[in-house]
């Protein structure tokens, strides 16, 4: 068991990547914080952990509250102990062609991926700091290095979730404290709009392994990052895309 008895949270756990990363890291004895804004698909998820064995607390939470995320963390906290592991995960998109795009689906996409990962590192870290153990990791996006036909607002948002995942790496080391991040490429319905898009069809051609990802393919490096494995290793980006930065 690389996790056993960790409480961690993931946020944007009640489907896709954050939910194949909260079953794992609850297989690997980690107590598992689901933690989504659909309270009833996050109980589903934390239902599922539970009857195979696993501990797992589901949990709304808008992460683009901070009042919110301060009450949920510190919920999660006495129900489940210290917080040792944050998995930034929530995401959303509101894709538009830039001449296209309005603000509000500008501010939705940042409030809710930089906001959101600011107000969590915020709330769990003196958790960490006490406790001389932290891993922080990040949900960022091949688009956050390379950008994205109609998708300004989201690899703006992913690039900036790279800017805190690297400053936190420098301040926080000292404490024992990791911070990481994980790019995937598209992997889950949150993205059907870039998988089924015909403009990406020649590009998905191109990708080495040529296919999109499935997101029981992407969890284990979350648990690599979340064990001891990567004790040595912060303020990186481990690329899960097929190939699609190789090829670049």
């Amino acid at each position: 068991m690389q996790l056993q008895d960790r409480v961690a949270v993931v946020t944007g756990s009640a489907q896709g990547i954050g939910r194949g990363v909260a079953e794992l890291y609850a297989s690997e004895g980690a107590k598992v914080a689901v933690v989504d804004l659909q309270q009833e698909k996050a109980e589903e998820v934390a239902n599922s952990i539970i009857k195979n064995g696993g501990t797992a607390l589901a949990v709304s939470c808008d992460v683009s509250d901070h009042n919110d995320v301060s009450r949920t963390a510190e919920y999660i906290a006495g129900e489940l102990g210290t917080i040792q592991i944050l998995v930034n995960n929530a995401g959303i998109t509101r894709p538009a062609m830039l001449r296209k795009m309005t603000n509000d689906d500008w501010h939705a996409v940042q409030r809710t991926h930089v906001d959101g990962s600011f107000y969590w590192v915020k709330a769990v870290l003196e958790q960490m700091i006490e406790s001389g153990f932290g891993r922080l990791i990040f949900s960022s996006s091949s688009t956050a290095q390379n950008g994205s036909i109609g998708q300004v607002n989201y690899s703006a948002a992913k690039s900036a979730m790279l800017g805190i995942m690297r400053s936190a790496a420098r301040e926080l080391g000292k404490y024992g404290i990791t911070s990481n991040a994980v790019a995937p490429s598209a992997a889950t319905d949150m993205t059907h709009t870039v998988r089924t898009d015909p403009r990406f069809a020649d590009g998905i051609k191109r990708l080495p392994i040529g296919r999109w990802a499935e997101p029981e393919e992407i969890a284990p490096v979350y648990l690599f990052l979340a064990s001891q494995a990567s004790s040595y290793m912060t303020g990186q980006v481990l690329s899960v895309d097929g190939g699609g930065m190789f090829v670049r």
